[in-house]
């Protein structure tokens, strides 16, 4: 006799203070880079798992403040992706101010390094912006959580209804 899968249950944050409004620039097409522009963003995230002790899956509070908080260091920056192979990031040490260049062919870049968030990311799109913030809340989140999640995804939207989604595994 088969016994029945435990249920699963999902909780998901949608709230209006998960935003952050950011400059950023993407590639498409193996060379073409869009100009520098900003967005206003929303942000949310979901997760899936069983009812734990306390019959729920996750704590809202801890869970949405995990999310704000990384949602947060996004906020008022110039997001610049890390690891696509046609942008050069370099970080200049000086005196009258730390400096981030950014090279993208033959367009070329200089901004406060305050001002910027550099991401472990191919390119600043929805989906990989979704990717950085799912992964840094699944780092902070899970040593408090445990293993018994499922999965965790992550929504990004950039300009009222274009999403960019990434569900990783908990």
């Amino acid at each position: 006799m088969q016994t029945p899968a435990s249920p699963q249950y999902r909780v998901l944050l949608q709230k209006e203070q998960l935003v952050f409004s950011s400059a950023h620039f993407i590639t498409f097409a193996g060379d073409i880079c869009e100009c520098l522009h900003g967005h206003n963003y929303g942000v949310k995230a979901e997760v899936e798992g069983p009812l734990d002790e306390n019959r729920y899956v996750v704590d809202f509070i801890a869970f949405r403040d995990t999310l704000a908080g990384v949602v947060k260091q996004l906020d008022h920056h110039m997001l610049i992706a890390t690891k696509h192979p046609l942008i050069t990031v370099e970080e200049i040490h000086q005196e009258g101010g730390d400096e981030v260049l950014v090279r993208f062919r033959n367009k070329r870049w200089i901004f406060p390094a305050e001002d910027c968030k550099l991401l472990p990311i191919g390119n600043t799109t929805a989906e990989e912006i979704a990717s950085w913030i799912a992964n840094e809340v699944h780092q902070v989140m899970k040593p408090k959580v445990g293993p018994s999640l499922s999965w965790l995804e992550v929504g990004v939207d950039e300009n009222n209804g274009q999403w960019g989604y990434c569900r990783i595994p908990w």
